[in-house]
């Protein structure tokens, strides 16, 4: 989803945090390593915000869900936040109290802390969308796209 948004440069997945130097896929999809799967933003903040990519995040996940996004669960499927300055850990903190509110007292999942090591996937596991992801049903990856995102076919 963040590819398609103007002033997002580039996006690597790949995974964050964890106990193993070097994960790859077996290993963190195992559920053992700690990691979850991450995406990496590189943004012109002269374009887009780094609230605005708050903003998009929080339209696309469910922040109360705990360990899984969509039919994806295991410790490895976690959200998370994650920042690199203060800054953005100032704007992270009041977004998610802006959520606490709306969520009328449900509790937040997603993690906030400082950026952990971030390991980049395998080859296979970049550009999925215009790929395709496990169906082979490409998708547009174009700047502005409102087009559904299918996750699951």
């Amino acid at each position: 989803a963040f590819q398609r948004v103007d002033g997002v440069m580039h996006t690597a997945v790949g995974y964050a945090g964890g106990s193993e130097k070097y994960p790859n896929y077996d290993m963190v999809s195992a559920g053992n390593t700690g990691h979850t799967e991450a995406v990496l933003l590189l943004y012109d903040p002269r374009i887009v915000s780094y609230k605005n990519l708050l903003d998009v995040f929080f339209e696309r996940v469910d922040p109360t869900t705990v360990n899984g996004q969509g039919q994806d669960r295991g410790r490895q499927y976690r959200t998370g936040v994650y920042y690199h300055n203060k800054m953005q850990e100032e704007f992270a903190r009041i977004r998610f109290e802006v959520e606490k509110k709306k969520l009328s007292g449900l509790t937040i999942a997603t993690e906030l802390g400082p950026a952990p090591p971030f390991w980049p996937a395998e080859g296979r596991h970049q550009r999925y969308l215009e790929r395709g992801g496990r169906f082979g049903l490409p998708q547009s990856a174009e700047k502005g796209c409102s087009e559904p995102i299918r996750c699951y076919g």
